[in-house]
């Protein structure tokens, strides 16, 4: 019995459950970092390998965290460092068998290698996007944190030190191939030399070499290279985008580089070695050249090339360290400002035409080409891109709130909305941050234009039907395949509308056809679109699409929707799968009941009989091997998850050709690469690679390397 002012006494705490630790949907599940990597391993396969995979290699890059022992950090899908997975189709000239092998190797950057020498720290040294993009973020941690970097750079090059951090990125974006070279990206820096197929680390590419590669004793001239001659800002005009463009008839490479001071953008032409022009003269360089016109910082990550003209996109997506001045976070989007784009001849951005439309975030073109006259002269330039309403992708992606609307509005009166592409998966699970939030912004107070669509869900609507009633289909998460068309003699956008209502990302045509009208894009979608858009759900992929663009464009010419929020199929994606129509210009793959894909890529097949003639290549992943908490299982050991390769038929996308069985799991990534035989036996020569030796030795610090040490105690 227990009296007055007595203490009770506590039972035994056998019944007590842990206190659950935080869970972040992009460090959990199979987008959690794997912390083992193994040289080309062989892998069993079901089915047939394509002879055209013989001696090529794919390879997707994507973001690994090492330093991942903190799972409540500010962490968005966009951090990381990079890694990529790969798989080799060795072919066997004796017996003419092909045998896959995987790979999985991290990027050995400046800031990886920092990371493992340095024993203390738990947080990554870079500050996580969702710290820069949260705007519950006061300006007195973003700015603890920035001043943690720059930090923990400085005394990376104390006397001692095993790595220096010059180079801020972890290239963990994409992969190329370009003039011998195969190139790791991402946004924060310099491209980064892999070699294949084992995926060694080589070093940084200035434009003209890569560190590692043999001095050219022949060489009498210094060539220029990327940011030469910028002073103490040349570090920022480095700064390359994720998605340069490799044009398949001249050979050049096309990039853009983006930072925080006038110009904004800068721009780069790189053509491949001994390559002439049309009257036989070599091919020039061109390096850091300013695209003149664009407005501030911008968060840009993707442009377009048509075959003559370049499309610089100046959205209303900032990003800006000094926004935090004025109580903005460093990323920070304005739905009332235009999205702008300038469209200018390749080797003459200074000549750029500015064309100017609605609020809109693009992270990702599919193609562009020129129409042009009978005399051979560009009179438009079209443009295929993956155009999101909002940008809710940003905060989704991070597992933060958007910001909070301009205009309180109750979340009951909210019109239905169909599912964004960044969606979550897991209905059972508690209501995300988003869910809880209401909306990303209030649309009362945009044009008319921007945001009011043709309800999808009525497919018996007409394209040109004005329904008053439009606002009871607010689609404000939009990211689906659209249409510009940039006329070139009137200054405007004679076009502008998507091809279909489905969600569509992660876009891809025929690599031939880049820069030319292609006619089938490659992408991303998802059969699940029976609730709302919701927040920090890791995306997921269980549809593939291929869509008929010549085609959809013909008839939005013919009957044009309305411009900006029309749509030219506006089918749901459950009437898509249904649908059993040879002709139907959207023709889609659905994975298996717990599968997952990630980005695919087209490999033409040799018997070409079709544009898509050829196989869709990309990693998949049954989530039934999760536990029941949704976690992956420790990557050693037999009950370890495993993901495969599939190989499926790009002209029926219903095939699977091929399945290899990998010997561990690739986690959810960016994007990837196929690189042929001919590329990989083709790469320069290497005098030497990266390696992680020197940073894990153990050795005397010295009082320098003591210092070091106690500040990053402090800092971990």
């Amino acid at each position: 019995m227990v009296v007055a002012g007595q203490k009770r006494k506590r039972g035994g705490s056998d019944n007590i459950l842990p206190t659950p630790q935080p869970r972040h949907p992009y460090l959990t599940g199979n987008c959690a970092p794997i912390e083992k990597t193994i040289p080309l391993t062989p892998c069993t396969y079901v089915g047939s390998i394509p002879e055209e995979l013989a001696d090529g290699e794919y390879v997707r890059n994507g973001s690994n965290p090492v330093s991942n022992s903190d799972l409540g950090r500010d962490a968005h899908w966009f951090d990381g460092d990079g890694m990529l997975a790969g798989v080799l189709f060795r072919k066997d000239e004796t017996t003419d068998s092909i045998q896959p092998e995987f790979v999985n190797q991290y990027i050995l950057t400046d800031v990886y290698l920092s990371s493992i020498g340095s024993k203390r720290l738990k947080v990554p040294i870079l500050p996580s996007i969702a710290t820069l993009v949260n705007p519950l973020s006061s300006f007195f941690w973003v700015t603890l944190r920035i001043l943690r970097t720059i930090l923990l750079v400085i005394l990376s090059h104390l006397p001692g030190s095993k790595q220096k951090i010059k180079k801020i990125s972890v290239a963990n974006t994409n992969i190329v191939y370009h003039d011998g070279r195969a190139l790791a990206l991402c946004e924060s820096g310099p491209p980064l030399r892999i070699q294949l197929p084992g995926l060694e680390t080589v070093g940084w590419y200035d434009g003209a070499t890569a560190e590692g590669e043999p001095v050219d004793a022949e060489s009498t001239e210094k060539e220029h290279v990327l940011g030469e001659g910028s002073g103490l800002i040349s570090f920022m005009r480095e700064w390359t985008t994720a998605h340069p463009k490799l044009d398949p008839k001249s050979k050049e490479m096309l990039m853009f580089h983006a930072s925080f001071a006038p110009p904004y953008v800068q721009y780069s032409i790189v053509p491949q070695s001994k390559t002439t022009d049309l009257a036989g003269q070599p091919l020039q360089k061109v390096l850091n050249a300013a695209v003149p016109g664009v407005r501030g910082a911008r968060m840009m990550h993707d442009f377009g090339v048509s075959s003559s003209h370049t499309i610089i996109m100046d959205l209303p997506l900032s990003l800006d360290p000094l926004l935090q001045l004025q109580g903005k976070p460093p990323v920070s989007y304005d739905s009332s400002k235009p999205s702008r784009f300038a469209v200018f001849p390749r080797r003459e951005p200074e000549k750029a035409t500015w064309f100017e439309t609605d609020a809109c975030c693009i992270f990702h073109t599919a193609n562009s080409w020129d129409d042009v006259d009978a005399s051979g002269k560009t009179t438009a330039v079209n443009m295929l891109a993956c155009r999101l309403t909002s940008a809710t992708m940003i905060f989704a992606t991070g597992n933060i709130a958007p910001p909070a609307p301009p205009k309180k509005t109750s979340t009951d009166a909210l019109p239905k909305k169909r599912m964004s592409f960044f969606s979550k998966y897991n209905l059972d699970t508690e209501a995300s941050v988003y869910e809880r939030h209401g909306r990303v912004e209030s649309t009362e107070e945009e044009k008319e234009s921007l945001l009011h669509v043709t309800s999808t869900e009525i497919s018996s609507l007409d394209n040109n039907d004005d329904d008053d009633d439009e606002e009871d289909h607010f689609d404000e998460d939009q990211c689906r395949l659209y249409y510009y068309h940039f006329d070139l003699l009137t200054s405007q956008i004679t076009h502008q509308w998507a091809l279909a209502s489905i969600p569509f990302e992660f876009p891809s045509v025929h690599p031939d056809l880049e820069m030319s009208e292609a006619k089938y894009v490659y992408g991303c979608s998802t059969s699940t679109t029976s609730f709302g858009s919701a927040l920090g759900k890791a995306t997921k992929i269980d549809i593939l699409v291929k869509v008929d663009v010549t085609t959809l464009i013909a008839r939005g010419r013919a009957n044009p929707p309305r411009s900006v929020s029309g749509v030219v199929d506006p089918r749901p994606m459950a009437d898509v799968i249904t649908s059993n129509d040879p002709e139907d210009p959207i023709r889609v793959f659905q994975m298996p009941d717990g599968w997952f894909a990630q980005e695919p890529r087209f490999v033409p097949a040799a018997t070409k009989r079709s544009e898509d003639d050829g196989y869709l290549l990309f990693y998949a992943f049954d989530e039934a091997q999760l536990t029941l908490t949704g976690d992956a299982p420790l990557d050693e050991g037999e009950a370890r998850a495993k993901s495969e390769l599939w190989v499926v038929d790009a002209r029926d996308m219903r095939t699977v050709i091929a399945q290899v069985r990998l010997p561990q799991r690739v986690p959810y990534g960016l994007h990837g690469g196929w690189f042929t035989g001919e590329q990989v036996k083709g790469q320069r020569e290497v005098e030497k690679v990266r390696s992680v030796e020197k940073v894990l030795e153990e050795k005397e610090g010295g009082v320098w390397m003591g210092i070091r040490d106690s500040i990053e105690k402090f800092l971990a």
